[in-house]
């Protein structure tokens, strides 16, 4: 009898009584499958060591780092399901190399993480945050100091009109909000119908009231949004960054809020995360900021999950899991030399 596919699922999931942090996240799925045996890794470490990993065919990985060292002697594992759509934490070109497939959940963030864009986008328009200080210190009357901004006609404009970008779209319809975007990687025929003008960076930063950033970090995203950039918003805009906080100049952007050359700013991530309670960003009126967290939810939190698990599953079946960042894995030797992993063997 071939051995079970054997997945290990980091130790940052449970809380120190060792319950789940985020409640169900589609665990039952595997459990229900009688090839598949599972277990939590037995420390949690910020960057796997090989050891702790070598007995895993699969891993389900919320924030330990997956370095090249991670991988070294890991003949058995397969496939590295990222709990999320970021995969900084992952050495690519290392999981490609050693044949590991790299998967993440677009499918389980898309809804939650455009919602937490409205959010921001709605919660800055009409002055939440300030309404209710002024409401907890007695300062009722001061309201008529604090209009809020209506969103009518005004121009949302979205940097990366990815499967999160898009989602932005949909549920921006119903405010009738002028939509711009900027994606280098996108042609206006794959965009047609979807209600939304493809601009030059440059253009969406003067013209737009919101501008949410939506893209993915790498390389030639790093400070997309920098000071020079910054500059070009109008002083009663917002930005909004629900994705990476390195995408944007921090220290540029707490520069342009201090002066109120923009009206302000929602973020949920930061350059450096957790960011300092000291930082001067956090002491300021104009801006709405998260623990990288303003989209967890249940519905979040079991979709992510429920996706990652699937694309083990399949791995442990012999299928092509869906969502693979690194599609050359499937040419190393470990899947048979095609570009599917049909007629795996469970345990090669």
């Amino acid at each position: 009898m071939p051995e079970r596919f054997q997945i290990g699922v980091t130790r940052d999931f449970l809380k120190p009584d060792d319950s789940l942090g985020f409640g169900d996240i589609g665990l039952s799925l595997l459990d229900a499958d009688p090839n598949v045996a599972w277990s939590f890794l037995p420390v949690n470490e910020p960057v796997l060591r090989p050891e702790l990993i070598t007995p895993y065919d699969g891993l389900l990985v919320l924030a330990p780092q997956v370095s090249a060292a991670t991988l070294e002697g890991a003949d058995r594992l397969r496939i590295v399901a990222r709990f999320g759509v970021g995969y900084d934490n992952v050495d690519v070109e290392a999981c490609t190399r050693h044949g590991v497939a790299l998967t993440i959940t677009p499918d389980g963030v898309r809804r939650p993480v455009a919602v937490a864009v409205m959010t921001f986008l709605l919660a800055l328009s009409h002055k939440l945050l300030i309404k209710d200080r002024l409401t907890r210190e007695g300062r009722w009357a001061e309201k008529l100091d604090y209009m809020g901004q209506g969103v009518t006609g005004r121009t949302l404009g979205i940097v990366g009109l990815g499967n999160i970008g898009r989602e932005v779209l949909r549920l921006a319809t119903p405010f009738e909000l002028r939509r711009l975007a900027f994606d280098p990687h996108v042609s206006t025929e794959s965009v047609r119908g979807l209600n939304v003008d493809l601009v030059s960076l440059e253009d969406l930063l003067r013209e737009s009231d919101y501008v949410a950033i939506c893209c993915a970090l790498t390389p030639e995203t790093r400070h997309l949004i920098n000071a020079p950039r910054l500059r070009l918003m109008k002083p009663t805009s917002y930005l909004i960054n629900v994705a990476r906080g390195p995408v944007v100049d921090q220290q540029a952007l707490t520069q342009m809020l201090q002066e109120h050359a923009i009206a302000g700013a929602g973020l949920d991530v930061f350059e450096q995360e957790p960011i300092d309670p000291a930082d001067p960003l956090l002491k300021l009126d104009n801006v709405i900021v998260a623990p990288h967290g303003v989209c967890w939810t249940d519905e979040c939190f079991l979709n992510i999950g429920k996706n990652a698990c699937q694309s083990l599953l399949d791995v442990a079946a012999g299928r092509r899991p869906k969502h693979v960042v690194n599609s050359a894995a499937f040419d190393h030797p470990r899947w048979g030399g095609t570009d599917t992993p049909a007629g795996l063997t469970v345990g090669d």
